[in-house]
């Protein structure tokens, strides 16, 4: 008896000798098929940040508003037909009899250059640009997509807070560059942290979520802002910035890591303790299979300088040149029509809590298109519709039609948000975890770009009315035909370095 089992104990024992190790990336997809609530809560909790920073992203909105004024000597005023530029102070007043509602109405901006009336926004828009370009030099593998996180949604808050001792526009303008700056990358962190601790299947829905929360982040913020519309403009920002720092700190203690980069740094022990807590059911199938992961491999891939990478190969270098002009049209239009929205003559509360509504739709829309076609034509007919309905708002302005013109805006808004969603999406698939950070932040990059010339352009606007909207139409409509130079990334599981992002998209031409 004893004889007969030998030969069986031997084959048993030489298959788990010879078994190969596990390749990171099926242990990752096995044990997170599933989406459940505490992946969820993970997700909430990182996804907030966004809601803070659509606050700091759109508050100008309301505290840069030219506000309402009435006449005091109706002799020499009339409220329809006079400039107030043109008559004494002493003949007209702010409606409230305060000066504190507005930026604009506090330091005396009533008069001035667009550019100066401007200058606040612009400055928030110039500051994420260069604090996006600073950061962008920060290595993937410094401090982690949760630390950086922290400290980017703390800074943010704090100088929220600060911006209230504002005495004077120059120094109002420095802060909100400041804001700008230290804002510049958070929601590439929250992105970048969501998606490398979703499975590809649940990618489309879970990247959604965060959009989700920054959309009711406007929402609230248009609420908050009817609720202190009598009270001083700084009201608002410390409504926002409190909370947001409380938020910061709930995520520093809260918040887990993304086991991708953990992966990469060489940490595999860390990446599979991360998974335990992200997947509590598949508990005993992390700890069956921990012991496979080679982390001789991991320490081989690790990237030494991501930035050369990214601008050394054609391939990459090429594809965020692309990524860049679609997102610059797309940044145009989004961030330009909540604020050229004010020249159709609608209520200013009404119009941007509309244009928050119109982008809950989207979270539902953009995972079907991203299920259902392929990246690259969504994004490409996306864009065409979203510049054809700017163009003829413009028109229907033109022609004096109100209603028809605001119901194009919600519409071209509403594509412009999809075509952010999907762009979002695209982008993290189209390059690996070694530079998903930087790529990223060349995306968001483009689309403050084209934030930042929306003040300016909107401020024209007044001048010659709804003009904007044709600017940021053509723009959208044009740029977003650079998608036909785009790979198709439909289904393929996310990847770690540079060689497995190029054999990736060569077995995707094969096929």
């Amino acid at each position: 008896m004893a004889d007969s089992s030998a030969p069986l104990l031997t084959y048993i024992e030489d298959e788990v000798d010879t078994s190969p190790p596990l390749n990171f990336d099926k242990i990752f997809e096995q044990s997170l098929t599933d989406l459940g609530f505490s992946q969820f809560l993970q997700i909430i909790i990182v996804g907030l940040a966004l809601t803070f920073d659509s606050h700091q992203i759109f508050i100008t909105v309301f505290t840069d508003a030219y506000p309402t004024w009435h006449c005091l000597d109706h002799t020499i005023c009339n409220p329809s037909t006079t400039d107030i530029c043109e008559i004494p102070r002493p003949a007209w007043d702010w409606d409230g009899g305060s000066k504190a509602k507005s930026v604009i109405s506090e330091f005396d901006l009533e008069c001035s250059s667009s550019f100066l009336r401007g200058l606040p926004t612009s400055t928030f828009y110039v500051g994420s640009i260069v604090g996006g370009v600073f950061m962008a030099m920060i290595p993937d593998g410094f401090l982690g997509r949760k630390q950086l996180l922290f400290f980017t949604t703390l800074a943010m808050s704090l100088t929220g807070i600060s911006i209230c001792f504002s005495s004077n526009i120059w120094i109002y303008a420095l802060l909100k560059f400041v804001i700008g700056f230290v804002r510049s990358q958070t929601g590439t962190y929250a992105m970048n942290l969501i998606s490398e601790r979703v499975s590809t299947k649940w990618r489309p829905r879970a990247t959604m979520i965060p959009f989700t929360l920054f959309v009711l982040g406007l929402m609230s913020l248009s609420g908050i802002a009817y609720l202190v519309r009598h009270a001083s403009w700084r009201v608002l920002y410390l409504c926002i910035s409190v909370p947001a720092a409380i938020h910061s700190i709930f995520l520093y203690f809260f918040a887990l890591e993304s086991p991708r980069w953990l992966h990469l740094q060489g940490k595999n022990e860390e990446a599979i303790q991360v998974l335990k807590k992200i997947s509590p059911a598949k508990r005993g199938y992390l700890e069956s299979v921990s012991y496979k992961l080679s982390r001789k491999e991991t320490l081989e891939q690790a990237p030494s300088n991501s930035i050369k990478d990214l601008f050394t190969r054609k391939w990459a270098f090429r594809r965020i040149l692309v990524v860049m002009m679609i997102m610059f049209g797309l940044g145009m239009m989004y961030y330009g029509v909540p604020l050229a929205v004010r020249d159709i003559k609608v209520n200013i509360y009404l119009s941007e809590a509309l244009n928050a509504m119109v982008e809950l739709p989207t979270f539902v829309i953009t995972p079907i298109l991203l299920e259902k076609f392929n990246r690259r034509s969504s994004v490409l007919v996306n864009c065409l519709v979203g510049g054809a309905l700017g163009v003829l708002c413009f028109v229907m302005t033109i022609f004096g039609r109100t209603n028809v013109a605001f119901a194009l805006e919600l519409g071209s808004f509403f594509c412009a948000r999809i075509g952010f969603n999907l762009m979002a999406v695209y982008m993290i698939e189209m390059f690996p975890t070694c530079v998903r950070n930087l790529a990223t932040t060349m995306l968001r990059q483009a689309l403050v770009v084209g934030g930042a010339c929306c003040p300016i352009i909107a401020s024209i606007g007044r001048n010659v009315p709804s003009l904007s909207f044709a600017v940021f139409g053509f723009a959208v409509s044009g740029l977003g035909l650079f998608a036909l130079l785009l790979p198709e990334t439909k289904g393929s599981s996310l990847c770690d370095t540079m060689e497995a992002q190029e054999q990736r998209d060569q077995a995707l031409k094969n096929i």
